[in-house]
C-alpha cells in the first residue's frame, strides 16, 4: 500500500485534487456535487473517498457543474453583501457643506 494515495482525504487535500479553495468545497457538498464519507455532524471533520473524488475530476460535465456552482455562489455572496451596503451620501454633504437641524419644538 505504500506509494498509494490515501482512502480518505481531508477537505484541503480534496480541495488540492479538485485545483480550488478549501472554502470552496463546503459550497460543493451543499450543491450535492461532493459527498462526505459518513454521516458527519455539520461540525465535524469531513473526509471524502479518494477513488470517487479522482473519477469525478476525470469528467468534463462534472468539473463544469463544478465551476458554475462556485461561480454562482460567490455571485450571489457578493450581491448580497452589495445590497446591504449603506447607499454614499448626496456629494452635497460631502463637498463640506455644513448640515442645520432645527431641536425647537
Amino acid at each position: 500500500m505504500l506509494g498509494q494515495p490515501p482512502a480518505r482525504l481531508t477537505v484541503e487535500q480534496a480541495a488540492w485534487v479538485l485545483n480550488c479553495q478549501v472554502h470552496d468545497i463546503p459550497v460543493l457538498v451543499a450543491a450535492r456535487l461532493l459527498r462526505p464519507l459518513g454521516n458527519p455532524a455539520s461540525n465535524a471533520t469531513k473526509f471524502f473517498a479518494t477513488a470517487e473524488l479522482v473519477e469525478q475530476a476525470r469528467d468534463r460535465a462534472w468539473l463544469a457543474k463544478v465551476t458554475n456552482a462556485v461561480s454562482l455562489h460567490w455571485k450571489e455572496k457578493n450581491a448580497r453583501k452589495a445590497a446591504n451596503q449603506p447607499r454614499e451620501l448626496p456629494a452635497a454633504n460631502l463637498a463640506g457643506e455644513q448640515l442645520v437641524v432645527s431641536l425647537s419644538a
